[in-house]
């Protein structure tokens, strides 16, 4: 097996159903990753030796996700300088709204990219567009990604409008 490019960790196990989505999505594009569960509060040890660690073992891109306080993605980026995307997650009281605001609002000097709550394929995406910066090939998948959403939603309006 290859190195990973990309480290997935979640706050619980609970979030893996959602957060599944950007591991489908960096499989569809071939691109190496792993995951883990852990907390930036139940285990703060476990978050820290993982960031600090991360560059290390080859990683390029972490992909974080929690919910409620919502505070891994930017404990994690505390601690390591590789990008880091924020994936908040829906639960709780406010849906997901408080994780999106712990997410997001990182201090000076600690940016988190952060994708809409639960948006795992978002995420996904973006840390292959990350590594599509140095990857020509993976860059070229992107474009055949991106050119196939464009020709569905054609299709969709050759169907509605032949429909008429």
């Amino acid at each position: 097996m290859a190195t990973p490019r990309v480290g997935i960790i979640m706050g619980s196990d609970s979030d893996w159903p959602m957060v599944q989505k950007a591991a489908d999505t960096l499989k569809s594009f071939g691109v190496e990753f792993e995951v883990r569960v852990m907390s930036a509060h139940r285990t703060p040890e476990e978050a820290f030796e993982y960031a600090a660690t991360a560059e290390a073992r080859g990683l390029t891109v972490i992909i974080a996700a929690a919910g409620l306080a919502a505070h891994l993605a930017g404990v994690i980026a505390a601690h390591t300088v590789l990008p880091v995307i924020g994936i908040p997650m829906a639960g709780g009281p406010l849906n997901g709204v408080d994780a999106l605001y712990s997410t997001v609002q990182m201090p000076s000097g600690i940016p988190v990219a952060t994708v809409g709550i639960g948006n795992a394929t978002n995420a996904g995406l973006l840390a292959i567009q990350i590594l599509g910066v140095a990857d020509p090939a993976l860059r070229e998948k992107l474009h055949a990604y991106k050119t196939g959403m464009k020709e569905k939603v054609r299709a969709a309006n050759d169907k509605l409008n032949a429909s008429l």
